[in-house]
């Protein structure tokens, strides 16, 4: 008699707990969504060297409007110097209409070793999604902007001065699942200026790992038409990170 009122008591324990929380239960989605990626190198022996990147993006989107941010790093040295040391903050807030959005946004980069050490440029203007679909996304924007972009010193000219400049910027935006754990994304981005014209694209391939970990390879070219004498007017960047992704 026991046994079976025990029996019965754990039945009815568990058909409640099941009535509480459906085992198909998830949680409501976020607004709130955040990824985070860090890259390493250690070299010794022969060569002796470090190097060390990392993103932060953090996204809130809701009904009516959509803020982002992004923060990047990149450092490198060998046993003698620093090589490189580069740091980037992106800034965007996007205002939701029908149809499409308007958007204000911040870029600013500080490159100790780059053609500019300085670079700001504020900018607004229209976007929209010209494709959205669970495989493939594909956004335009373009809006008029501000640019400031203070010159590396060189020997030709120890003291540069800022250049500013009024421009036009134009971007698009492509995101392309490939299969269910692998994504493919790039950002396309030209500011357009009397002074100076920018190029930069900006490519990633994820892979998801287990869960919310994911391997990344990215890959940043930037071009720029105007430099100061005895720079590059190509800078390209290739990383290798490991990603988290919460919300």
């Amino acid at each position: 008699m026991k046994r079976t009122v025990t029996v019965l008591g754990t039945l009815l324990l568990s058909s409640r707990a099941f009535a509480l929380v459906p085992p198909d239960y998830q949680d409501p989605p976020s607004d709130f969504r955040a990824e985070i990626e860090a890259g390493l190198q250690i070299n010794t022996g022969n060569t002796e060297s470090t190097s060390f990147n990392g993103r932060t993006k953090l996204v809130y989107d809701t009904r009516k409007a959509k803020q982002e941010a992004v923060i990047k790093g990149y450092f490198a040295s060998d046993s003698e110097k620093t090589t490189a040391e580069k740091y980037e903050l992106q800034l965007q807030s996007n205002y939701k209409i029908s149809p499409g959005y308007v958007f204000g946004r911040g870029d600013f980069s500080w490159d100790q070793f780059g053609s500019y050490t300085h670079q700001s440029t504020m900018s607004v203007g229209y976007g929209f999604d010209a494709i959205k679909s669970y495989k493939t996304k594909l956004s335009l924007e373009i809006g008029p902007g501000y640019r400031y972009n203070q010159p590396i010193d060189s020997i030709d000219d120890p003291n540069p001065e800022a250049k500013s400049d009024v421009i036009l910027r134009t971007a698009a935006k492509f995101e392309q699942r490939l299969h269910e754990y692998t994504s493919f994304g790039a950002d396309l981005t030209g500011e357009i200026g009397e002074e100076n014209t920018t190029v930069t694209l900006d490519m990633g391939l994820k892979s998801i790992l287990f869960q919310d970990w994911a391997f990344k390879i990215g890959v940043n070219v930037r071009y720029t038409e105007v430099v100061p004498a005895g720079s590059e007017q190509t800078d390209t960047t290739t990383t290798f990170n490991l990603l988290y992704t919460f919300q």
